[in-house]
């Protein structure tokens, strides 16, 4: 496996240097500590290591981290935070082929982790791994380290849809969630708003959104956790159940009705998290890891809003459907060739009071740890919690969608949609399309 991984790296070395230069824009960049033969010199120290980082709105907090266990372990943390559009599996494939991987990095599901097959760390003797049902498991063993829970659900700011008129709770059904976006498009002027929805479909840096997000809703949204129905059909062949995706379809023809129309298809992720903070939204198609965001970066315009209370309706397009998605939504790794003592020592200190204090009082993570006795001070922490203790959340399976499937081939399906191209005829045809062919490789 390692010989057949060494191969298909030095095939697409090329390309894959091109991806990960790409992205310049804030929120959508490469912020790193640490990169190049300085980097794996350090890491090959011994006394440092090097974090490869996917949240880029965490990286103040990491770095934080990182200093605290320094002083307390004298060894050295170097955080290389990644985010946007960035091919963080292609930057990796080519620090592997370059001798320069990291000692610990994330991987966000089963296609990221086959990547490495063979290649990572079983941590299955750590402690961490009693405190929690959220380590990623495969035929190699343990080999993610969860550090957060999220959320995927239709965001919106509740006191805007308190003065409304309009109940949250009621949005079961596309027939509701119409009427909703009816109802405040009507009163856009007396609300302050510049559009009902924050919905981005630009397709380079934002495909991750629409067609792994938003398509996560189509696999997942009212079904039971363990019910792999439609991501099963998907992986046989790129099947779609076609009165499901019509009423998904459907939904995603809304958004794009009552959608900021001047940044549809060229708006960024800082832009649509910084308009919904500033209560210029009364949805946005984003979840709860936003709230990181709203308190930090964009605490102003957040508090100048009223630091609103948030909340989460289900992405009803079809009537009954009343869960959120919620998952680990990515795991850290250990590369067994690298400092692993070192690593998996930083991983376990991870899960004590004073790193988890950082993360879910400051990160704003929902920790996934048992023993872990902080609850985040974040906008979408209480309907993560109401939902779950209802027993009212489904899994999100787009994790186990084909590689390069959302980046390659549907972001910019959603993109045609959004700016006219095609209708949503045309929408379902093509989709259907492009995954019959994303999944014939």
């Amino acid at each position: 496996m390692r010989r057949r991984l060494l191969s298909l790296m030095v095939a697409g070395l090329m390309a894959i240097s091109l991806v990960g230069c790409g992205g310049a824009e804030s929120g959508a960049t490469t912020d790193s500590t640490s990169t190049g033969s300085a980097g794996a010199a350090s890491a090959s120290s011994g006394k440092s290591i090097r974090v490869v980082n996917g949240k880029i709105e965490v990286d103040s907090q990491l770095k934080k981290l990182a200093e605290m266990y320094e002083k307390e372990s004298g060894v050295h943390v170097e955080i290389e935070s990644m985010g946007g559009g960035i091919d963080i599996q292609g930057e990796l494939k080519a620090y592997y082929q370059s001798d320069n991987m990291p000692d610990v990095f994330v991987c966000g599901g089963e296609a990221d982790f086959n990547n490495w097959d063979g290649l990572l760390q079983d941590m299955s003797d750590q402690e961490w791994v009693k405190d929690t049902d959220a380590a990623y498991v495969s035929a190699d063993g343990t080999v993610g380290f969860p550090y957060t829970t999220e959320a995927v659900g239709l965001a919106y700011n509740a006191d805007i849809l308190e003065k409304a008129g309009v109940d949250p709770a009621s949005i079961t059904s596309p027939a509701a969630m119409k009427a909703a976006f009816e109802t405040l498009d009507s009163k856009k002027d007396e609300l302050g708003l510049t559009a009902v929805i924050g919905y981005f479909a630009e397709p380079v840096n934002l495909y991750w959104s629409t067609g792994n997000h938003l398509f996560g809703t189509y696999l997942d949204s009212g079904l039971k956790r363990e019910d792999t129905t439609y991501i099963d059909m998907l992986n046989d062949g790129g099947k779609l159940d076609e009165k499901r995706f019509a009423d998904f379809a459907d939904m995603v023809e809304l958004f794009n009705k009552y959608s900021d129309q001047a940044l549809l298809v060229s708006g960024t992720y800082d832009q649509q998290i910084l308009n919904f903070a500033s209560g210029k939204y009364a949805f946005v198609t984003q979840g709860s890891w936003i709230g990181a965001t709203m308190t930090t970066d964009d605490k102003d315009a957040y508090a100048q809003a009223g630091n609103f209370k948030c909340g989460m309706a289900p992405y009803a397009f079809e009537d009954g459907m009343d869960t959120i998605l919620t998952n680990s939504p990515s795991w850290w790794a250990v590369y067994k060739d690298g400092n692993v003592a070192e690593a998996e020592a930083f991983l376990q200190w991870l899960t004590t009071d004073s790193a988890q204090e950082v993360l879910v009082m400051e990160a704003g993570f929902i920790s996934p740890f048992k023993s872990c006795t902080f609850v985040a001070n974040d906008p979408f922490a209480q309907t993560i919690s109401d939902y779950t203790a209802a027993g009212k959340t489904s899994a999100w399976h787009w994790l186990n969608m084909t590689d390069g499937y959302a980046q390659n081939y549907t972001g910019q399906v959603f993109a045609d949609f959004a700016s006219g191209t095609i209708d949503k005829d045309g929408f379902i045809q093509i989709f259907k399309q492009v995954t019959e062919q994303a999944y014939a490789k």
